[in-house]
């Protein structure tokens, strides 16, 4: 029986390719059906709203920090891929009791790839998935190839309290992609900070990001008055941190940013 290893150092078996798997993650979702697993997929979240067929057609077990197990046993899954970060490690532990649980860990690009071949080697799609890993690693390259203005960035994810990402997120990994420096590198995770402190960074880019708070351009303009002398723009979330085939996107969306700062 195939044992397979997942991000976290668990141990799952499986006797054959899974035919009925629980997405717990957004981004893993739209990455199994661009796989073509739509028809293996049993349950999703509420806030896995790509593809937007699967959203409206699949049965949504909760959202991403509220698993609700009964209906989760309901579909009788044969796997559930679940993340680090995004679910309640007591809950995906406690799904662990029953089912086959594989749990990624995402903290940089090379983190996304080695979950992307995972999967395509837990789920019988390993062509699809190195056909999806060589495309964005292109996209990549070429991004990394064409010259960019340093910028010193901030990117801020919620409002009241006003948080922001340390340098150990997939985010702040974005942001080197971009060619702009995160001025909260040296914090971990997701830390609170105040206008006070931003204004004392010296940031000459503010990204407000669409999710999970969703910034408006209401929002960009507060900050304009607050920082005077700093950009401040609107940024799609999705392309900053989701890990899995949205990268395909993400390189010429990150270009089209880089855009409007000439």
């Amino acid at each position: 029986m195939p044992l397979y290893t997942d991000q976290t150092n668990h141990v799952i078996q499986l006797e054959t390719p899974p035919n009925r798997i629980i997405s717990l993650v957004p981004s893993q979702t739209e990455l199994l059906c661009d796989l073509g697993l739509t028809d293996r997929l049993a349950g999703i979240t509420k806030f896995c709203v790509h593809p937007r067929e699967v959203f409206t057609s699949k049965t949504r077990v909760g959202g991403t920090k509220s698993v609700k197990t009964d209906l989760v046993r309901r579909l009788e899954p044969d796997l559930i891929i679940a993340n680090k970060e995004e679910n309640v490690r007591e809950q995906v532990e406690e799904l662990r009791r029953y089912y086959p649980v594989w749990t990624s860990d995402i903290n940089h690009l090379e983190d996304a790839y080695d979950m992307m071949a995972a999967i395509g080697e837990l789920t019988g799609t390993k062509p699809e998935a190195g056909k999806i890993i060589k495309t964005v690693k292109a996209g990549f390259a070429q991004l990394a190839a064409a010259p960019v203005a340093p910028r010193r960035a901030a990117y801020l994810v919620w409002q009241n309290p006003f948080m922001t990402i340390g340098g150990d997120t997939f985010i702040s990994d974005m942001l080197q992609r971009c060619g702009w420096t995160n001025v909260f590198a040296g914090r971990l995770r997701y830390p609170e900070i105040t206008p006070e402190e931003l204004r004392a960074a010296q940031c000459d880019l503010l990204l407000l990001s669409s999710e999970p708070f969703p910034f408006k351009e209401k929002h960009v303009k507060e900050w304009e008055q607050r920082l005077p002398g700093t950009k401040v723009l609107l940024a799609d979330g999705e392309m900053f941190s989701w890990y899995g085939s949205r990268l395909l996107l993400a390189p010429e969306y990150f270009r089209q940013l880089q855009a409007q700062l000439h």
